[in-house]
């Protein structure tokens, strides 16, 4: 039977101030729901910055080279010719940036954030033909142009106008008394 561990960890101190107002900023920028999302990126931060602090130390260059083709295929990096200082440089941000929540938002398919992931969630968005229902998939670079969704969002409401009501004539309820 396989045992599953926790994909993340929590903050050490989970009530520091400045920290939960940095978390809150993310939250609401990225559109995550829990704060288990926020820490689930970044462990897998961690993990990109922990592979690139050993292969530094071990001066490996072929692992280097398969690990920076990794993220560049992720999108994380912007080119095949980083270094690993720039794997090290990688923020949550970074991260965040190519869930397909966020990708759908900024690709225009959705005027919101929340609206995105509600697109996903409810099955209207697929990626490269196979609809996928998770927010935190992570989209990589050659999947990124194959996005599509079933709905045209409507426009923004400050766009929007209120329909007008016609009041109604004499002549319509007469009209409506006498024939029904």
């Amino acid at each position: 039977m396989k045992r599953f561990r926790k994909k993340y960890k929590k903050p050490k101190k989970l009530w520091d101030k400045k920290l939960l107002e940095e978390e809150r900023k993310i939250m609401i920028e990225f559109g995550l729901r829990r704060k288990k999302e926020l820490w689930r990126a970044k462990e897998e931060l961690r993990k990109y910055r922990r592979m690139a602090r050993e292969l530094n130390a071990r001066r490996d260059k072929e692992k280097e080279k398969i690990l920076i083709q990794k993220l560049y295929r992720l999108g994380l990096l912007p080119s095949t010719n980083a270094t690993l200082d720039d794997v090290l440089s990688l923020t949550v941000r970074d991260l965040l940036g190519r869930r397909l929540q966020t990708i759908v938002y900024k690709k225009g398919f959705a005027n919101t954030i929340k609206q995105a992931r509600q697109f996903i969630v409810h099955g209207h968005v697929k990626v490269n033909g196979r609809r996928i229902v998770y927010p935190s998939y992570l989209v990589s670079r050659e999947e990124e142009d194959k996005i599509t969704c079933d709905i045209k969002p409507n426009a923004p409401k400050a766009a929007k106008q209120e329909p007008t009501i016609q009041p109604k004539t004499e002549a319509d309820v007469g009209a409506n008394i006498e024939g029904g």
